[in-house]
């Protein structure tokens, strides 16, 4: 008799989360078997079927690129074709590119919310961003840890450690009245440039000092 395996088991054989392959057995995409006590057990077969059908080491890459404002597109295109060249390099099969124009405290951006849902469907084995704060500006590492609970790792091609802690602070200060700024005037109001304009003037100020 053919060995059967719980959803579990084979989750952590193939590397994709337990929801995913819960997603697979509804959708046919696996074959299952439901016992009589409603629990699914899924035949070993199935199980080498799926892992014959991936490359060795085979990496699908999404790529996510992100800037805080329009007038920066020429930065988000940079980013792109770095990221591209990069996995390029690597042999990295880019499954998608995603790119946010976006604060990065925004946890509604529209490319964030298309990303978890291919992390979360096991579409992907790797995000490829050029620096942390790109994906995020607080909470990396949580988000990180949830990625990697459905066998996904973040490639981060550029080490934030380069940045000094005062270029950070700045940078973190400048994203959040950025952010608050657009939500209490608009995105392109006047009144909420001249304020980040003249948090700016005052930034600079103080290191002048």
């Amino acid at each position: 008799m053919e060995r059967l395996l719980s959803p579990r088991q084979v989750a952590e054989i193939l590397g994709v989360s337990f929801i995913t392959i819960k997603r697979w057995i509804y959708s046919g995409k696996i074959k299952a078997v439901k016992l009589p006590t409603g629990k699914w057990r899924i035949p070993e077969s199935e199980v080498k079927r799926i892992l014959g059908e991936r490359q060795p080491e085979e990496v699908r890459a999404v790529i996510y690129a992100r800037v805080s404002s329009r007038d920066q597109k020429e930065d988000l295109e940079r980013q792109v074709e770095y990221l591209k060249n990069y996995c390029s390099s690597k042999g990295y099969q880019v499954v998608k590119i995603i790119t946010d124009i976006s604060s990065g405290l925004n946890e509604s951006r529209r490319g964030l919310k298309q990303l978890f849902d291919l992390v979360e469907g096991g579409e992907v084995t790797k995000v490829v961003i050029t620096y942390r704060d790109r994906l995020t500006r607080f909470g990396f590492k949580y988000l990180e840890q949830y990625f990697n609970s459905h066998g996904v790792d973040i490639e981060v091609i550029f080490d934030d450690e380069e940045k000094t802690p005062e270029k950070e602070l700045v940078e973190d200060l400048l994203a959040i009245v950025n952010s608050f700024a657009g939500k209490l005037y608009g995105v392109r109001s006047r009144k909420k440039k001249r304020l980040v304009q003249g948090f700016k003037q005052l930034l600079k100020e103080v290191e002048g000092e």
